[in-house]
């Protein structure tokens, strides 16, 4: 996968693991595609609206660490982004398509990793 697209993914990601970011609904709105749908750490699913409602409840989370990033090319206009968010002890998977001239995320799942 070229550097510069696994670049602007990892800051797409790193955006979405800021308080400030989380807590606007318009910033989540547009990185997220209208058909999103994440998988969460509890085993519960949620669709974009939920998600936009939920992340505006975490106020005064502290911002989240990003520690071990990879990207892979799916197809030529999808990528598959992994990572591990250090203080929620989470591994985490994003699909990220390439939409209207802008990259958007249409899948999310975080898993808890278990302490050793």
């Amino acid at each position: 996968m070229e550097l510069e697209a696994a670049q602007a993914l990892r800051d797409l990601e790193e955006r979405l693991l800021h308080p400030s970011v989380r807590a606007s609904p318009d910033e989540v709105a547009t990185l997220l595609a209208d058909e999103f749908i994440e998988f969460g750490s509890s085993g519960r699913i949620y669709d974009k609206q939920q998600i936009i409602r939920l992340l505006q409840e975490e106020q005064g989370e502290a911002q989240l660490t990003m520690a071990e990033f990879s990207a892979r090319r799916l197809s030529a206009d999808t990528v598959l982004v992994t990572y591990r968010v250090v203080e929620s002890r989470t591994m985490r998977s994003s699909i990220w398509c390439f939409q209207e001239g802008r990259w958007r995320m249409v899948f999310h799942q975080g898993t808890k990793i278990e302490k050793a």
